[in-house]
């Protein structure tokens, strides 16, 4: 349950003036952009642009996010997440007690469901490759992302480019997951534990995908695991990558790089639904012209028969009339 101060911290009104005690840094609110279990992020205006600010009252909570980002910027060749840009304490004249905060570059873009809902579904595995990049460098670091989940995800560019949001889930391999989002939790579809290890990361890959190709709200009910396959045997597109996904639902993959390779595969395989179905289709279309010229010729023979006839007909009536006196 929400406590009294961080409720406070969630409902700051557009305008408020965040001043640091140590740096002397001042930030203007002008809206939420989302608050979670460790505190709410605002847009606010800077000296030097516009940037993203997390106030919390868990100070504990903010160091170690604190940390994670600045070990994100020792990263080389891949921006893991958002840039951190100031570290402070405010002094909130109405909690009367200090409030921990950072701020960090703003990044703008979509996030991850509406990119895909405007641009279609085509775009989930290639973005995906693109997360499996980000995703091994994190793991190489010794990190853990965690709460990985759509929300967490933005979409940047041209060209578009996955970056990673709320670091507040990451969390040391080894360690216990500190958060996590239900759906995309091994241990919420009985398929595992919360143990912070690449492979937890890499099953929420895989729900991602199937949740970004599902028509239907998802949720457990019942096996999990006989639940997740029936859902990706439903659907033509996911039938594609049940390999990759399976692999990664029953933890079999120990790296981000081995999900890649094996998604990348899959993506350069054809695909032998449509194949099999543009078959049927051509087989029902040959059917159909046979019927057809079959129809046509019945028909040829009737009007040929009929034609004799006439003539014949008229031939006696011809016959007839020359054998008249």
């Amino acid at each position: 349950m929400m406590n009294h101060t961080l409720k406070g911290l969630c409902n700051l009104p557009a305008g408020t003036v965040i001043t640091g005690k140590w740096h002397h840094q001042s930030y203007k609110l002008l809206k939420p952009l989302g608050h979670g279990a460790n505190g709410a992020v605002y847009l606010a205006e800077s000296a030097k642009g516009i940037v993203a600010l997390k106030l919390s009252d868990n100070s504990e909570a903010v160091t170690s996010e604190v940390n994670v980002l600045r070990r994100f910027s020792k990263v080389q060749g891949v921006a893991l997440g958002p840039s951190l840009l100031d570290v402070d304490d405010w002094a909130a004249p109405l909690m009367k007690k200090h409030i921990s905060f950072y701020v960090m570059e703003y990044i703008r873009g979509e996030d991850f469901s509406t990119f895909i809902r405007k641009h279609g579904k085509e775009w989930v595995a290639i973005l995906l490759l693109q997360l499996l990049s980000v995703l091994d460098k994190l793991h190489q670091e010794g990190w853990v992302f965690g709460d990985l989940k759509p929300e967490n995800l933005l979409i940047t560019g041209p060209p578009p480019t996955v970056r990673l949001l709320d670091v507040g889930g990451t969390t040391l391999q080894g360690r216990a997951v500190k958060e996590f989002t239900e759906l995309y939790d091994r241990g919420y579809w009985g398929l595992g534990s919360r143990k912070a290890e690449p492979s937890y990361d890499l099953f929420a890959v895989a729900i991602i995908m199937i949740q970004s190709c599902c028509p239907i709200k998802l949720e457990r009910k019942g096996d999990g695991r006989r639940q997740l396959i029936s859902i990706i045997q439903a659907d033509v597109m996911l039938r594609k990558y049940q390999t990759v996904l399976m692999k990664a639902i029953d933890g079999k993959y120990k790296r981000a790089s081995e999900m890649k390779q094996d998604l990348l595969a899959a993506i350069g395989r054809p695909d032998h639904s449509h194949s099999k179905q543009r078959a049927s289709q051509k087989t029902v279309q040959k059917s159909r012209r046979s019927k057809q010229r079959k129809r046509g010729k019945a028909r040829g023979v009737l009007e040929t028969a009929l034609i004799i006839a006439v003539l014949l007909c008229a031939y006696a009536v011809y016959v007839y009339h020359q054998v008249l006196p």
